[in-house]
């Protein structure tokens, strides 16, 4: 009986999905700030400042905030999905309804018409580096020191939300750092008409200038929950930006970035219980920053969730699946943990480990472990994790031959992956770029489907095999540099600003 049931809400569930672009077409994003929401009240009253700041951070997980009717339009948790497929770390396994299909088969990010990821991507984080724009304009502008440590609180987070989104479209605009290349207009002061490209060095001077001033700024700052963004997120984050630049000074920073976050002693690493429990909440020890999903927020199947989590009411569930490339899969050692955060549905909510399609059931999902239960989605978005800055310090530290510290490093993270200290041991034995290769692969599967994997594709300039279980393109090797996992600058842009220029590859 309990079989036919699934059955039946199988069918119910494609009937829905197969007509649902006509369900979503009549909602919109609510809370955006807008100059009138701000004013001189926000200098005496940090409160305003900190409401303000939240309608950014709600705007990071509204459905259609890159301007689209597109169900693969969801906030920045749709670009970390499609960047993990376009790093081809994850893989397209199911066309079942479509979605995703063709960004896996590279066909969206080489036409500028394209408005998916090439027009939401920049709509998306352009909205919210004007938001910035305004909450920093309210409180002084880009010069002022706030007065009082709550204030300088939020303009900090100000400053470092708007190096995020400037970050962000440097990775997905841009091949490479090239500090002469024209990639991005800068704004940084709300309602400035279209700009011209600056070059990827003036972009980096304004990210890192404003990652340093946020670090400054809330040196004294309590979040009140890990929906905002502190002064560790914000030195992780300038250890990310550090890290891309490749250079071997800027290495040295991001590395002691990274060991100043773990050093720091606010964040604990997950355990195997938890990387195999479901992330489900932001409360988990782990998680440096995420957002706090509630029933308020109305996210339905135009989430992550929607997308990633099979007991969720998700395209996931239906046969649009998306999992683990099987070769990266295969050397996966099958004592760590992590091998079990992949496989199919099994009976009684279990995971069948190793099985086609390899989703990772056993990694995300919700605690209820039933098909479709988790609609309206609660479940909890994380960002960023307290594990990356020990896998991205191990890295640099190898990188720049500091092999010690890297085993050190990447040695902790294994500790809490293995049973046995016996089974990661050969780690001691690596040195050099097999040292460096080890670290690589770590965080490949350790922040599989986090929005990890093109950071690093980028960042050590890798080449990728795709394994057998890709829907398209099986087989085939993608280099970093290869200009069709790069968006184009979006045609409505070459349209309406006519200082800007085409092409960026």
């Amino acid at each position: 009986m309990k079989k036919i049931n699934f059955i039946l809400s199988i069918i119910v569930a494609s009937l829905f999905l197969s007509s649902c672009d006509e369900e979503f077409l009549d909602q919109r994003p609510t809370s955006f700030i807008s100059n009138e929401d701000l004013g001189e009240t926000a200098l005496i009253n940090p409160s305003i400042v900190e409401g303000n700041l939240r309608g950014i951070y709600n705007q990071m997980v509204t459905a259609y905030i890159g301007g689209t009717t597109n169900q693969e339009d969801f906030g920045h948790k749709s670009f970390d999905l499609m960047s993990d497929l376009l790093s081809s770390d994850m893989a397209q396994i199911g066309a079942r309804f479509n979605r995703f299909v063709n960004l896996s088969n590279l066909l969206w990010t080489n036409d500028p018409s394209i408005s998916l990821p090439n027009y939401t991507a920049w709509r998306f984080y352009y909205r919210i580096i004007n938001s910035a724009n305004l909450i920093i304009a309210a409180n002084g502008g880009n010069d002022a020191i706030p007065a009082s440590d709550a204030v300088k609180g939020v303009v900090g987070q100000a400053k470092a939300i708007r190096a995020f989104g400037y970050f962000y479209l440097s990775q997905y605009y841009a091949i490479k750092y090239d500090a002469n290349a024209e990639i991005l207009p800068i704004y940084v002061n709300p309602g400035e008409s279209g700009k011209a490209k600056s070059t990827m060095g003036e972009v980096y001077d304004l990210i890192i200038s404003d990652l340093n001033s946020a670090i400054d700024f809330m040196s004294n700052y309590t979040r009140p929950n890990k929906a905002s963004i502190n002064q560790n997120v914000a030195k992780g984050l300038l250890a990310y930006v550090y890290a891309s630049m490749g250079q071997s000074d800027k290495n040295i920073l991001a590395r002691d970035l990274a060991d100043e976050v773990i050093n720091s002693g606010e964040f604990t690493m997950m355990n195997q219980d938890e990387v195999t429990g479901g992330f489900t909440q932001l409360s988990t020890p782990g998680w440096m920053w995420g957002f706090d999903l509630t029933v308020a927020n109305d996210l339905g199947l135009v989430s992550w969730h929607g997308f990633m989590d099979y007991y969720s009411y998700s395209y996931q569930a239906v046969g649009n699946f998306r999992g683990i490339d099987d070769g990266l899969y295969a050397k996966i050692n099958d004592k760590d943990i992590r091998k079990q955060q992949f496989g199919a549905p099994a009976s009684g909510g279990t995971v069948a480990v190793g099985e086609s399609p390899l989703i990772p059931i056993g990694k995300f999902y919700n605690a209820a472990r039933t098909p479709f239960s988790q609609n309206p989605m609660t479940d909890d978005y994380v960002y960023m994790r307290v594990t990356e800055m020990y896998l991205l310090s191990a890295e640099l530290s190898a990188v720049e031959g500091d092999d010690i510290a890297a085993r050190t490093r990447l040695k902790q993270v294994l500790a809490n992956r293995y049973d046995d200290a016996a089974d990661y041991a050969y780690v001691d034995g690596l040195s050099g770029q097999d040292l460096v290769d080890e670290i690589v692969f770590n965080t490949k599967i350790e922040f599989l489907a986090e929005g990890k994997s093109y950071l690093l594709m980028k960042r050590r300039k890798l080449t990728n095999t795709r394994g057998s279980i890709h829907l398209n393109r099986a087989g085939e090797s993608f280099a970093y540099d290869d200009p069709r996992l790069t968006f184009e600058v979006p045609q409505r842009e070459l349209t309406d600003n006519p200082n800007i220029t085409e092409g960026n590859k």
